[in-house]
């Protein structure tokens, strides 16, 4: 499990790798929260390119990290997730919040 962090003018990625479960979330959430807290990116951009499997923990850590973000004015951005996992997102209704 890592997270990788790249900025980018006002946006910050987080490149993400290993695996989203009960076991890891906390630690990725605690990441990707300590460093968009001291930055405040406009967009954040969670990287799943990394990611081999996600249970439903990780529907958590994108919907808290999207509720972070929005109570500062940013958004959230989900790229290169695996077909799974994005099936995963849509099942989930997160199409809606824009952010896949």
């Amino acid at each position: 499990m890592s997270v990788v962090f790249e900025r980018k003018g006002d946006t910050l990625v987080a490149l993400l790798s290993g695996e989203i479960d009960h076991h890891t979330a906390a630690e990725f959430r605690d990441s990707i929260d300590r460093e968009a807290e001291m930055l405040h990116p406009s967009v954040l951009v969670l990287d799943f390119g990394g990611i081999g499997f996600m249970d439903s923990s990780g529907i958590g850590l994108i919907m808290g990290r999207y509720r972070n973000a929005a109570a500062y004015g940013g958004v959230i951005r989900v790229i290169n997730p695996s077909p799974m996992i994005e099936r995963m997102m849509k099942l989930a209704g997160m199409t809606r919040l824009d952010v896949i």
